[in-house]
């Protein structure tokens, strides 16, 4: 396995070792010990798991403090391109954001720390994504940032995606007052 820093303080780009042979393929998708000789130490309490149809578009979404989560998501069937989203008012890289295209091909995750709005865009239909999340979902804490918001300059490869009521009218990043 091999965790790869981002121009994003935290936040990880892991890409495992896999074995494939003509049965199929062997990875290991977490390991504490390698987790955290890079630096991540927290712990996962929940699990996720979404199906979306090609074009669907969810994010920017996080949870405000004391309720935050960290990620660590990955595509078992499909694609996606995922965005993270740096949302920590007093980091050096704060309104910068992260694009990776996931898929069930190349295996790749993404470790999206607290701090960040997370969110992807489905590239394939029947796309079934997971998430690993240090903290159980709260409602009263969630948020949404604009997901095409012209400050953030997102390209987010679709050009009229399907989204859910609330990304419609998610928070822009100009009125956005972060608690991180």
């Amino acid at each position: 396995m091999e965790i790869i820093k981002t121009h994003l303080e935290g936040l990880f780009v892991i890409q495992p070792t896999v074995f494939e042979d003509s049965r199929g393929y062997f990875f290991e998708s977490y390991n504490e010990t390698q987790f955290q000789q890079a630096g991540i130490s927290d712990k996962f309490i929940q699990d996720n798991q979404s199906k979306s149809q090609k074009g669907v578009l969810r994010g920017l979404h996080f949870q405000n403090p004391p309720f935050a989560q960290g990620k660590l998501v990955r595509v078992i069937t499909g694609s996606v391109l995922d965005v993270a989203l740096d949302i920590r008012a007093n980091s050096p890289t704060y309104g910068q954001h992260f694009t990776i295209e996931l898929t069930d091909q190349n295996k790749t995750m993404l470790w999206v720390p607290p701090g960040f709005a997370h969110g992807f865009a489905t590239l394939k239909n029947d796309t079934i994504f997971s998430y690993k999340c240090t903290n159980l979902y709260n409602k009263e804490s969630e948020g949404c940032i604009l997901w095409n918001d012209s400050n953030l300059n997102i390209d987010w490869k679709i050009d009229a995606p399907t989204l859910s009521k609330k990304d419609q009218i998610g928070t822009p990043f100009q009125n956005f007052n972060s608690l991180f």
